[in-house]
């Protein structure tokens, strides 16, 4: 690390300006003494994640062998261990999986040249103002011998790449809209053409960072000190302690430790009805069951609700330059969309699924990415410790497809053999609009949202709903682009 050193002459009026506004200690007193004038970054945040405190991350990696060994593979291999990978350390098997997929689709063989993956991954986390992830993206970018020019905009980068903008905006916001002749422009064009298989490969890229975006807001997830946006070289403005006592996370009490509050109670009670009311919706599914006819009402009934369900009140916010540069037209986006009234068009499960249709074709295009993809859907979607905050040995299982479920409505995605009026019964107001703000607007999540919903479930079990999320949605774009490309083939 390159440290800042201020010129002589003003060591004087900088230790007195520092001593003056802070209560230092007898030790960093001498310390201040002797090494006058050096500037020392200290962490903005505590931890990993601006909503979970930091020793509940630390202890999942201290009490779970599994988890310190997944850390100790990442750093070995990458020569880093990111906040991403340590708050999702609340699930290792899930992380494993992760983090072999993410390997694989940045640094093993594949179609397209490793400055380029990072590129499409730059591009994809600034369509939604992810700064952590385009930060950490560029800083690969160059490290593989990426032209710095690129980094100017994406009018700088290679003209192959450029037309790509217009697939990342659509898949990112309204994928719904892709078309076999988006997929055309790219395969046929005169010069600077894509092959479908680096076609397969770019839209795999763009989905994973565009949900990662979501999933990097929704945990609210802090750059790493040495990292833009990580440090400060600012003193704290807390007198009774002293600035090494801040730095190193030992003064107030973390704010974050009991995000409940006085709420518990209260909060138990809500993870009590909302498990009679699963219990009530297992015994009506025994019971009766709804005809095809009322179950397509359902679904369109709640389609069109969802389309009503506002995201995040915050004003919008124009994205900085160093982001916006690299993709193009910030206006387009889900809630331009919504405000217009238009409708969703439904793709039907049946007509075009995962399972029967996008993984052979991302398999056959890009061998073994379908595979490492399933694995990792059905770990999210399948994970469960059987546990709801204090309750034991519960099914979660129709909470779980709720969500998933859920987000792929609000995208037009119909299973035929979902009865959709549960999704009302499980998923409250609020929570709908963290999932919808978290899936179409990731960049508006605040710490408020985070906390308001489900405050009475442990924060793994948070962690393990953005999961899910993430995944939802990566599926859910990669449906429609994939779509895309089979009706270009035939």
């Amino acid at each position: 690390m390159r440290l800042a050193v201020a010129p002589p002459e003003n060591v004087e009026n900088s230790s007195l300006s520092m001593t003056s506004l802070l209560k230092i200690c007898s030790h960093c007193e001498r310390l201040s003494k002797k090494d006058l004038g050096v500037r020392i970054p200290r962490p903005l945040g505590n931890g990993p994640s601006r909503f979970i405190p930091e020793k509940e991350i630390l202890k999942v990696s201290k009490v779970a062998d599994r988890t310190q060994s997944i850390f100790e593979d990442a750093f070995s291999t990458l020569g880093r261990l990111d906040n991403i990978s340590v708050v999702m350390g609340f699930h290792p098997h899930y992380l494993e999986s992760f983090l072999r997929t993410q390997h694989y689709l940045l640094q093993m063989d594949g179609p397209l040249s490793l400055h380029y993956r990072h590129y499409i991954g730059i591009m994809a986390a600034a369509r939604h103002q992810c700064s952590y992830l385009v930060n950490l993206h560029v800083n690969d970018f160059l490290q593989v011998g990426g032209d710095p020019k690129w980094l100017n905009g994406l009018d700088e980068a290679p003209r192959k790449l450029q037309p790509l903008g217009e697939l990342n905006k659509i898949l990112a916001h309204r994928p719904w809209l892709l078309t076999k002749e988006h997929i055309e422009q790219l395969v046929k064009a005169e010069e600077h053409s894509w092959s479908l298989a680096e076609l397969i490969h770019a839209v795999v890229l763009l989905t994973h960072y565009h949900s990662l975006a979501s999933f990097t807001f929704g945990c609210g997830i802090m750059p790493e000190i040495h990292s833009d946006g990580g440090h400060t070289f600012r003193p704290p403005s807390l007198s009774q302690y002293c600035v090494c006592d801040i730095a190193n996370g030992n003064g107030h009490a973390n704010h974050h430790d009991d995000p409940l509050g006085n709420q518990v109670s209260d909060g138990t009670a809500r993870v009590e009805v909302l498990m009679e009311r699963m219990k009530q919706l297992q015994e009506c599914r025994d019971d009766e069951e709804a005809s095809q006819e009322e179950m397509a009402t359902r679904f369109e009934r709640e389609k069109t609700e969802s389309m009503l369900v506002v995201t995040a009140e915050d004003e919008e916010s124009a994205p900085s330059r160093d982001i916006s540069r690299h993709f193009e037209d910030p206006s387009y986006g889900y809630k331009e969309f919504s405000r217009r009234g238009e409708q969703v068009p439904t793709l039907r499960v049946q007509d075009y699924s995962w399972e029967d249709h996008g993984f052979s074709l991302v398999n056959r295009l890009y061998p073994d990415v379908g595979q490492m993809l399933d694995e990792k859907f059905q770990l999210a979607y399948n994970l469960t410790y059987n546990t709801m905050a204090t309750h034991k040995d519960v099914d979660t299982s129709m909470l779980r497809r709720a969500i998933w479920n859920y987000i792929h409505c609000m995208f037009g995605i119909r299973y035929d053999d979902y009865d959709y009026g549960e999704i009302n019964q499980l998923l409250d107001r609020g929570f709908k609009i963290y999932i919808k703000t978290m899936v179409c607007s990731p960049e508006k999540t605040t710490r408020r949202m985070y906390e308001s919903f489900w405050r009475q479930f442990q924060h793994s079990e948070k962690v393990h709903v953005n999961l899910l999320l993430m995944e939802a949605r990566m599926q859910a774009e990669l449906l429609y682009a994939l779509r895309a490309i089979t009706r270009y083939m035939t």
